[in-house]
């Protein structure tokens, strides 16, 4: 079994009940709100650069200020504890000031992709009863005209009928006093079938999950992240801004991923850790400058959403050999970090995504709720103090989301005797081929390993004889490649009944949701 404490000085740990009756792993020291983490970091360490983004730097004494002004802003404007406020913000440091604002007053931050567009925005501002938005004047078109907004306050250009970001101001706010049970944001999970529901982050989830980060990846005071994902997105939000504000480090925003200036942006910035999607680190791996620029801080790099092809792990290892790729695993319910590779163990276990972190339980369940026997599939049940409690305003879905103090991921998986955790597939991504079940995740990761590949996603298509057939999509746009070498590289990797049917190339990247979650519904026609 493979245990944290070989591998990090582990926190103290207790077993507390929260949540109505949930018994759970609990760090014994952990901030005591989403924004104490912030406030001990701009007292304890105000000359630290906090925030880089372009050529604007923020210590985090200045940083603090900003976040005061506006917290003030939001009070003189009506806006209090417990009212929600969406940020309909980009890549940019007003994200980061609007979000702890928000949290020095109590009221629940509700963060928006910029991806979504006006229909998705109404619904989201409707279903949680916004008070009021923060947004990019360029994306002012998309907003509802909706009497639940109270306030809108704009980022940029005029907007009729908003006030400025920059010009908010008022009597100084005194931090609100919160419960660690108590909601500090809402996230709207992906909706990749009907509405999204929005999971309540706590305070507790937030905490923990920022000290998992700091514990299993040793993050400190002199790490640099860089913030290529969306921040709205809950690994921007926790794995990023929230473990790096914890640990007083240094957040390198980026407005836009382009893996071009990406890479030049992580040498010139001296990042020391990122958390990216595998396809962004394929991308980068295409810049010849990523062979060229001094990228010897680049300690750290986790990676999540997808497998990592073998060939892109081993070009990384060669070219940055004092690089840590870290698979991670995890969700919005569960904020962020489920398990986490320890750091080393990697390569090791190429097709794990790692052991449950230090206050998770994961249990394997069959489809009647019951255990399953050490390294059988089945679905992932997912505890811990991380885990939260529901969707807001949803009895429903949070009654079928949970049980028994978990959610249920809808994740096809397993945990063998050291612990190790393996994600077969989504439960309605499987395959049924004549009988034979068929995990898509399998026959992607050996499309992915095949020279040239850049995406790859398998979906099973209705067929009167077998039931479904295996359907494949591939984007390869520098490789030459056709059907006939496709199917014979699976069929040397798979049993015959897994090698797709039907490849079918595509000349750009497959369509994803604003969250960058792979939309096989729209591929399955």
């Amino acid at each position: 079994m493979i245990n944290w404490n070989e591998h990090v000085v582990l926190p103290a740990l207790r077993t507390e009940t929260h949540f109505d009756g949930r018994q759970m792993r609990c760090f014994s020291e952990r901030p005591a709100s989403f924004y104490v983490l912030f406030a001990q970091a701009a007292a304890n360490h105000p000359a630290t650069e906090a925030i880089c983004c372009d050529s604007q730097r923020w210590t985090y004494r200045a940083a603090g200020q900003e976040v005061d002004r506006i917290a003030a802003g939001l009070v003189a404007h009506g806006i209090e504890r417990g009212q929600r406020v969406v940020l309909f913000i980009a890549n940019k440091p007003e994200f980061v000031f609007v979000l702890f604002a928000l949290q020095k007053i109590g009221a629940i931050a509700v963060p928006v992709g910029t991806r979504e567009q006006a229909p998705g925005l109404a619904y989201i501002v409707n279903q949680c009863g916004a008070a009021g938005i923060v947004f990019d004047s360029e994306l002012a078109d998309r907003l509802p005209a909706s009497d639940v907004l109270k306030l809108r306050v704009h980022i940029g250009a005029p907007v009729a009928h908003a006030v400025s970001l920059s010009a908010l101001n008022g009597t100084p706010a005194t931090a609100a006093t919160v419960n660690e049970e108590d909601c500090a944001a809402i996230l709207y999970t992906s909706g990749t079938t009907g509405n999204p529901k929005g999971a309540m982050l706590t305070h507790l989830n937030i905490a923990h999950s920022v000290l998992h980060y700091q514990t299993c990846l040793k993050l400190t005071q002199h790490d640099r992240a860089a913030l290529a994902v969306p921040a709205s997105h809950v690994t921007g939000l926790i794995a990023l801004i929230a473990a790096i504000a914890h640990v007083s480090g240094t957040l390198v925003i980026v407005p836009e991923f382009k893996a071009a200036s990406f890479v030049q942006l992580a040498a010139q910035e001296r990042i020391t850790y990122s958390l990216m999607v595998p396809a962004m680190y394929q991308l980068c791996l295409l810049q010849p400058a990523f062979f060229e620029l001094d990228l010897s801080d680049w300690r750290i790099g986790a990676f999540g959403g997808a497998p990592m092809p073998a060939a892109t792990i081993a070009t990384l290892a060669s070219a940055l050999p004092q690089l840590t790729l870290v698979n991670c695993y995890g969700s919005t319910e569960t904020t962020s970090p489920a398990t986490i590779m320890p750091l080393g163990l990697s390569a090791l276990h190429p097709d794990s995504v790692g052991i449950s972190v230090p206050c998770a339980t994961i249990t394997v369940m069959d489809e009647n709720g019951q255990p399953v026997p050490t390294g059988q599939s089945g679905e992932l049940w997912i505890g811990g103090a991380m885990v939260v409690p529901g969707y807001w305003d949803n009895p429903q879905a949070t009654a079928s989301g949970f049980a028994n103090g978990c959610w249920r991921s809808g994740d096809i998986g397993s945990v063998d005797a050291n612990g190790l955790v393996s994600i077969h597939d989504r439960i309605k991504d499987m395959i049924n081929r004549g009988g034979f079940k068929i995990y898509s995740v399998e026959v992607e990761n050996s499309l992915m390993s095949l020279d040239g590949v850049l995406e790859a996603a398998v979906v099973g298509q209705p067929c009167p004889v077998l039931g479904e057939r295996v359907h494949a999509y591939v984007y390869a746009p520098h490789k030459q490649l056709d059907a006939a070498m496709v199917q014979a590289h699976c069929a040397a990797r798979l049993a015959d009944y897994k090698v797709p049917e039907q490849v079918i190339f595509v000349d750009k990247p497959l369509p994803r949701n604003a969250n960058g979650k792979l939309l096989k519904r729209q591929l399955r026609g």
